[in-house]
C-alpha cells in the first residue's frame, strides 16, 4: 500500500513521462493489458491515455487496470492515468519513507 507522500513523490516524477500506450475504441483489451505488463517489465511507473472514443472514465479504465496488472493506481486526471508497481529486485524509484 502506497502512504499519500509516495503518491504525490509518484506524481511528480510522472509529470516528465510520456504515455506508452493509448486505450482506443476497442476499450480494455487482452493485447492492451498484455502490452502494458510488457511495459512494465522494464519500466516501475508508466503513463496511459484515454483516447476520446475509448468510452471510458480515466478512473474506471484506472481502477480496472491497476487489478489486473497487480499494481498501483496513482493518479488519473483528465484523459492520462499514472500506474506503478515496483521492482521486487533492485528497483529503479526508491520511494520516500512513510
Amino acid at each position: 500500500m502506497i502512504t499519500s507522500k509516495q503518491r504525490a513523490f509518484l506524481r511528480g516524477l510522472s509529470n516528465t513521462i510520456q504515455p506508452t500506450t493509448h486505450v482506443g475504441k476497442e476499450g480494455i483489451t487482452d493485447s492492451v493489458i498484455d502490452s502494458i505488463e510488457e511495459t512494465m517489465i522494464t519500466r516501475e511507473l508508466i503513463k496511459i491515455k484515454l483516447l476520446d472514443n475509448s468510452g471510458l472514465s480515466s478512473k474506471e479504465a484506472g481502477s480496472v487496470l491497476a487489478d489486473k496488472l497487480n499494481a498501483e493506481c496513482i493518479q488519473c486526471i483528465g484523459s492520462k492515468i499514472v500506474l506503478y508497481r515496483g521492482f521486487r529486485r533492485d528497483p529503479q524509484i526508491i520511494l520516500p519513507r512513510k
